[in-house]
This record gives C-alpha cells, sequence and structure tokens, in this order.
C-alpha cells in the first residue's frame, strides 16, 4: 500500500494496457444514453473528420481509471480533475495505457494530502489521446 509520503514529486508510473472495443463503445453508449452518431453510427462517422467511429472522451477516460494502480494506493478520495483535454481520438482496435507523473503535494493535515497527477492517456503509438491533471486525497500511514 502506498502511502501520502510514498510519493515524490517526479515519480513515474506507467499502467498495463487495454484495447477499446466495438462493445466498449455500444456499451458505453447504453449506459451512459449518449448515442451522439460520431460514436455509434458508422456511415454518419465516414463523412466525419475522422473517418470512422471513435470512442467516446468520457469512455476514456472511464477505462483510464480502471487501468490506473489504485488498490495500491491509500485513497481516501478522488479530488478532481483539471485541464482535461483530448487530444487525438481514439479509434476501436486501439489498444491505451495511462502514464502518471507526480506534480505537485498538498498536505491537507491529519486526513493525508492531495497528490496531482499529470495524467497522459497513450494509444500503442505512444500518442497523447487525452491528457489532464488528476488529484486524489491518499491517507497518511498511521504510526
Amino acid at each position: 500500500m502506498r502511502y501520502y509520503d510514498d510519493f515524490q514529486v517526479g515519480d513515474v508510473e506507467v499502467t498495463r494496457a487495454r484495447t477499446i472495443t466495438e462493445t466498449d463503445i455500444v456499451n458505453f453508449a447504453a449506459f451512459s444514453g449518449d448515442w451522439y452518431p460520431l460514436h455509434t453510427d458508422i456511415e454518419y462517422a465516414k463523412k466525419g473528420p475522422f473517418g470512422e467511429r471513435i470512442a467516446h472522451g468520457m469512455l476514456v477516460l472511464s477505462v483510464a481509471t480502471g487501468l490506473m494502480p489504485l488498490y495500491e494506493m491509500a485513497i481516501v478520495a478522488f479530488y478532481g480533475m483539471d485541464k482535461v483535454r483530448f487530444t487525438a481520438p481514439t479509434k476501436i482496435g486501439d489498444t491505451i495505457h495511462v502514464e502518471l507523473e507526480v506534480i505537485e503535494k498538498q498536505d491537507k493535515g491529519d486526513l493525508g494530502g492531495v497528490i496531482a497527477l499529470k495524467e497522459s492517456i497513450k494509444n500503442q503509438k505512444g500518442e497523447d489521446v487525452a491528457v489532464s491533471t488528476m488529484r486524489v486525497l491518499i491517507a497518511k500511514q498511521q504510526s
């Protein structure tokens, strides 16, 4: 288990990877109610800027969250995300992973501390498809 004091600014971690499938897109559309045709209509998407269907941005963020080693961290709470940008499309068949870099620590007293992570979601070519700053509240180890 990693606690607040175990994290240092500059630490980098690379997650495992996962391929985005058509089933992911259909299930996410059904779950979220977002049936925008760029994600779900082959003919519409062929005429769009990417020439094919792409994954929902929120699907990409959700999958990225599932790839993170959250079970290894003494997380108290998700604290938020800043500066979220989708920098390239994620297509069916793309395999994404996450690179996390600790960029800031903010002590919150007995509660623990907030760790700011530069989150870079990358495809199989190493291209960023989404970037953000994620903040998590991490417990301090009790002595």
